[in-house]
C-alpha cells in the first residue's frame, strides 16, 4: 500500500494532490503570489478528507524546479517541514518531468517537449520519451533562449509548457523539424508529480528531508526578471 503526498508551487500554479493505491485527488489553482496561502490548508483538506495523519505517509513528493525563484522555494521548505515532522522520505521531483508526464497522461503523446516561460527571454527546457509506462529524460534540462534549445533526435515530439506559449513560434522554427503540434496552456500538477515521485520511491531513488532542495538552472536567481512582450500562460 502506497500512500503519496505531493505538491507544486514552482509556476503560477498551486496544487497538492494525495495518491494512495492509485488513486489520486487533487486540489489544484492558478493563484500567483498565494502559493503560501494556499498550499498548507490544500495540504490539510487532502489528509482530513482521507482520514489520515502525516505519520501514516510513505512518502511526500515536490516540485523541486524549475520554476519561479520564489515558488520553488516555498516547495522545497513546506516539504522539508512536513518531511522532518513525520520522518518521511522525499521525492524531488522535476516540474518539466511533470509536465511532460501529465500531457502523457491527458493526451498519450510519447515524445514530449516541456517547456517553461523562463522570463528575461528564456525558456526552461527538457526533452522526454515515456517508454514502457517510465519517463526517461532524452537531455539535461537547461534554460536558454528560445533559438539555443538542442535539438532533439529523430522523432515525433509534442511541445508542451508556458514556453510555448510564450515562445512557440520561434522555438518550431528553430528546431526545423516535425512537431505534432504543440500546446501552451497547461502548468505543472501535483498529481504528476505524486506518480513519478511513486516511480522514484519503487527505484529507490528518494532522499532525506534536508535534501529536499529546490532546483533552480539559471545562475543568477535574483536578478529582477525583465518586462517580456509575450504574454503569461492561461489557465489549463
Amino acid at each position: 500500500m502506497s500512500r503519496i503526498l505531493a505538491i507544486d508551487t514552482a509556476t503560477e500554479a498551486c496544487s497538492a494532490a494525495l495518491e494512495i493505491d492509485g488513486e489520486t485527488r487533487e486540489y489544484f489553482e492558478i493563484a500567483p503570489r498565494r502559493h503560501t496561502e494556499l498550499i498548507l490548508p490544500m495540504v490539510e483538506s487532502l489528509l482530513e478528507e482521507a482520514g489520515l495523519t502525516m505519520s501514516q505517509l510513505d512518502l511526500i513528493a515536490f516540485g523541486r524546479g524549475p520554476g519561479a525563484f520564489t515558488g520553488v522555494r516555498i516547495a522545497s521548505a513546506v516539504t522539508q517541514g512536513l518531511a522532518f515532522t513525520a520522518d518521511l522520505p522525499v521525492a524531488p521531483v522535476s516540474t518539466l518531468a511533470a509536465l511532460a508526464w501529465g500531457c502523457w497522461r491527458e493526451r498519450g503523446e510519447t515524445e514530449l517537449l516541456p517547456a517553461i516561460d523562463a522570463r528575461m527571454m528564456e525558456v526552461y527546457w527538457g526533452c522526454y520519451r515515456v517508454e514502457a509506462d517510465v519517463l526517461v529524460a532524452i537531455q539535461d534540462e537547461r534554460v536558454c533562449a528560445p533559438e539555443e534549445v538542442p535539438l532533439p533526435p529523430n522523432g515525433r515530439w509534442f511541445g508542451c509548457g508556458t514556453g510555448w506559449f510564450a515562445y512557440g513560434p520561434r522555438l518550431h522554427r528553430h528546431l526545423d523539424r516535425p512537431l505534432t503540434a504543440w500546446v501552451g496552456e497547461c502548468l505543472p500538477q501535483a498529481r504528476d508529480i505524486a506518480a513519478l515521485g511513486a516511480q522514484m520511491y519503487a527505484r529507490g531513488e528518494c532522499v532525506a528531508p534536508e535534501m529536499a532542495l529546490p532546483v533552480y538552472l539559471r545562475d543568477q536567481v535574483a536578478t529582477p526578471p525583465a518586462k517580456s512582450k509575450h504574454p503569461s500562460s492561461a489557465a489549463i
